[in-house]
């Protein structure tokens, strides 16, 4: 008798999530096992993913059309790519190491930038429209919110932005009995600061217990249900 595809996927997942509930004795064996091969079937699918989809359609295929028949500038751009690997690839050796730095740096620099550039227009730009868009009434009128409603969310808000910002200020002076304070009234900023950074990490944890909860709970369930079903 054939078994089923449901079954064994059924059976494993069943395995996997003993082995993996087993950690609330203790660290054990059985649960390396399914840390280990999960880490391993992963790394295996990553590299599957990165040969198939970045390094062979877009550094191998193009390489040898352009250096058959194309021009000298698609020579040099299909060929730089694969010198910056091989460059990276020499880190391996103490000796040539400092070569592989050519590259680095450029791959620093390029993250650097496009960290810096993602930071400011999708993160800070976007913060200070938000925080401004409280106070606009005519914004407000569409979502039939009144103009007292308006300046109290827009006040909080600007708040919670302004002392967030102030808790991470550093800067102090040496006071006369050689303990370092910061100014009195950055004191009080930053523990207000605090509060909203606070409020806003246990919002997130809730969060993220209520999504692991939720997980828990359909694992749960759809083994239920496949013992129901078998």
């Amino acid at each position: 008798m054939a078994i089923s595809l449901d079954l064994i996927t059924g059976v494993l997942s069943f395995l996997f999530t003993l082995m993996i509930l087993s950690y609330l004795i203790g660290d054990n064996p059985v649960f390396r096992l399914a840390v280990y091969m999960f880490i391993g079937i992963t790394s295996g699918y990553i590299a599957s993913i990165i040969w198939w989809q970045v390094l062979a359609p877009r550094l191998l295929m193009p390489l040898l059309p352009a250096l058959l028949s194309g021009s000298i500038v698609e020579k040099v751009i299909a060929i730089t790519p694969l010198l910056g690997a091989v460059f990276i690839l020499m880190k391996l050796s103490p000796r040539l190491s400092k070569i592989a730095s050519i590259a680095m740096a450029f791959l620093v620099g390029a993250g650097a930038a496009v960290i810096i550039a993602g930071a400011l227009i999708g993160t800070i730009i976007p913060q200070i429209s938000a925080t401004i868009n409280f106070f606009d009434p005519q914004l407000a009128a569409q979502r039939n919110i009144n103009v007292i409603e308006v300046l109290g969310n827009g006040a909080i808000i600007l708040v919670g932005v302004v002392t967030s910002l102030g808790y991470f200020h550093f800067s102090a002076r040496q006071q006369a009995n050689g303990t370092v304070r910061r100014f009195f009234l950055i004191e009080i900023i930053a523990f207000i600061g605090k509060i909203f950074i606070g409020t806003t990490l246990g919002v997130i944890f809730a969060g993220v217990y209520a999504t692991a909860l939720t997980a828990f709970i359909e694992r749960i369930s759809s083994l239920i249900n496949f013992f129901g079903n078998f």
